[in-house]
């Protein structure tokens, strides 16, 4: 009997496009990031990588695998056609836990102990109204740097990593409804300590309510039946925002729209709400390799087994 041959089918593969990495607007590298830890790390401190993953996105990666087994040479071998630009690294030591930030693949590194932290859900336990919508974490947020401003070397450092950590902006071109995240480092002289914050940025319209403003961003239509007339609805809404700011500086008038509450030529308030984490951290030493090298400084006293160089922008 003969045989029917079947033609096996061939399955397509559709082709991934690569994404540019480069910012069409500033002509700048985007610094895309890898969040990772070394050693054993307890339950807290593996939540508290997620927390800074998340606090990365869009250009880190979100579900990095990592092993035991893997070594720094393991990571820089995927970084590079990633364009992978830093390190965030977390490790657990006897007195504390600690987190450099390093620029790939030839460093600086920094090292800084953390004092204190909060992760983010903590954070949202502590808030009566948490806000954490998913859709602010599409753009990359933008960093504030408080208290730097001296002419030390290792805070010039401190400065630049960060400022290169997140995507740069031009401020005449931005796309307002992009802006919706806010990280802020403020340093502490006397105590030498950072407090780093994350905020969701809000705007609320000047004079309006809370209950009006939820009937402008809602589709549904609202339960007039107790009511009378609909004007009955806008007068027990109030005129006058229950939360509304006293204080003129935190009060911006708008070039375009944002949404269907704030609209353009009107004033909005600006609402920070912090999402976490939250961590207190100490600049303990500066390497000029990643993660090795000559030390530019450290807290012990011993500045400069290398001599000091000038703080150049990195690329």
């Amino acid at each position: 009997m003969a045989r029917f041959r079947h033609k096996r089918q061939k399955s397509f593969v559709k082709p991934t496009m690569k994404k540019s990495t480069v910012d069409h607007v500033t002509g700048d590298k985007i610094p895309k990031s890898f969040v990772f830890s070394r050693g054993k790390v307890p339950n807290s401190l593996r939540q508290l990588q997620m927390d800074l993953r998340k606090l990365m996105l869009p250009y880190t990666a979100l579900k990095l695998k990592e092993k035991k087994r893997n070594n720094m040479k393991d990571f820089l071998n995927v970084a590079g056609p990633m364009g992978v630009t830093h390190f965030l690294i977390l490790s657990k030591r006897d007195t504390a836990p600690y987190l450099k930030v390093a620029r790939t693949p030839q460093g600086p590194t920094l090292t800084f102990k953390i004092h204190e932290y909060s992760l983010a859900v903590d954070v949202a336990r502590s808030q009566a109204r948490p806000r954490c919508p998913p859709e602010i974490f599409k753009n990359s947020p933008l960093i504030v740097l408080s208290g730097f401003g001296t002419g030390e070397q290792h805070l010039r450092l401190t400065t630049v990593m960060f400022q290169n950590i997140f995507p740069a902006i031009d401020i005449n071109t931005v796309n307002l409804s992009s802006c919706q995240r806010i990280v802020l480092l403020n340093y502490d002289k006397e105590t030498k300590q950072i407090d780093f914050r994350h905020y969701s940025i809000k705007l609320q319209p000047v004079g309006v309510s809370r209950r009006l403003r939820k009937f402008v961003q809602s589709h549904q239509v609202p339960d007039l039946r107790s009511l009378q007339d609909v004007s009955d609805f806008v007068t027990k809404a109030g005129y006058g925002s229950e939360s509304e700011a006293d204080d003129d500086a935190a009060t911006v008038s708008l070039t375009n729209d944002l949404g269907r509450v704030n609209r353009a030529s009107t004033k909005s308030v600006i609402k920070l709400q912090e999402i976490g984490p939250r961590m207190t951290l100490q600049l303990m030493k500066v390497e000029e390799g990643l993660c090795s090298g000559g030390i530019i400084f450290t807290e012990c006293g011993n500045e400069g087994k290398a001599p000091k160089q000038e703080v150049k922008e990195e690329e």
